[in-house]
């Protein structure tokens, strides 16, 4: 059984290369692929540029995303979702260090579905992953995309 892919929004190198070394640790319960910016995001998700071929290229299980990236932020992207019904069905769990509530209404006012403050804490981080594996791709049942 192929591994469901994560798709990782994140312009943080440090905070890139935990993230996947937790998945890792924590059995590599996702394949992870990491794009930098927004712009990467859509074209990963709409299969352009470097990412036409879907047999190296799947669509992801669930878009972990950062909101504060260069080109286009996480904010750009929830709304880019919005205006895509083809991709109206993609779990989005918003990863920021942002905690100000205006950000998490704004966030949730544009389609996230779920909205985590990045923890600064491994151990915390790793639950967090273990988390996100269990509810997206063992509890829930996701709708088909496209």
């Amino acid at each position: 059984m192929k591994k469901p892919v994560l798709l990782v929004a994140e312009d943080n190198e440090l905070d890139a290369l935990l993230l996947e070394r937790l998945i890792a640790r924590c059995g590599g319960a996702f394949k992870m692929v990491r794009v930098e910016h927004g712009d990467a995001a859509i074209d990963y998700l709409t299969g352009t540029g470097v990412s036409q071929d879907r047999t190296r290229h799947p669509l992801p299980a669930v878009l972990l995303l950062d909101l504060k990236m260069p080109r286009k932020d996480g904010f750009a992207v929830l709304r880019w979702r919005q205006e895509n019904r083809a991709f109206a069905r993609l779990p989005i769990v918003v990863f920021s260090s942002s905690n100000l509530a205006e950000d998490i209404a704004r966030a949730y006012a544009l389609g996230a579905n779920s909205y985590v403050i990045k923890p600064s804490d491994p151990e915390r981080l790793e639950q967090m992953v273990r988390v996100l594996h269990e509810w997206w791709i063992l509890f829930n049942v996701p709708a088909a995309l496209g």
